[in-house]
């Protein structure tokens, strides 16, 4: 049988996969639920793409540099996850209004319904840093 130090250390690396295992299986779980279609028959992530590439034409160089420059604060890993979001509340926003272009307002308004709330403290910071004055915004913060 195994006795001392090596069963003290295949018993650490079992406890250490279990819980690499469990946090893989979460973050998997989490985006298999946004994939499952609602009563409408599309899934949040579907409706997501839809109105990215609904309003991917109303994007403009400067929106776009001030997008990823607000999302520049999350980790590098989810990123991409989180712009996408985001672009995906704009881009319905866009949509909703009829708006000819995405410009700041629609923007920072879409960022801000897009972001959970414990983020908000970040973007405040983030807006604080670009110039940008957050009275009209404090109803949705």
């Amino acid at each position: 049988m195994l006795e001392g130090w090596f069963l003290l250390f295949i018993l650490f690396w079992v406890v250490v996969l279990l819980v690499f295992f469990a946090i893989g299986g979460f973050f998997m779980f989490r985006k298999f639920l946004k994939r499952l279609p609602k009563e409408d028959g599309k899934s949040d992530m579907d409706w997501e793409e839809y109105y990215v590439s609904k309003t991917k034409h109303l994007w403009k160089r400067e929106v776009n540099v001030l997008l990823d420059d607000l999302v520049s604060p999350v980790p590098e890993l989810f990123r991409d996850v989180a712009r996408q979001k985001i672009a995906g509340k704009i881009g319905e926003l866009a949509v909703k209004e009829k708006a000819k272009e995405i410009d700041q307002d629609l923007l920072i308004r879409g960022y801000i319904i897009a972001t959970p709330k414990r983020d908000h403290k970040f973007l405040r910071k983030k807006l604080t840093e670009n110039n940008i004055n957050m009275n009209p915004y404090e109803h949705l913060f």
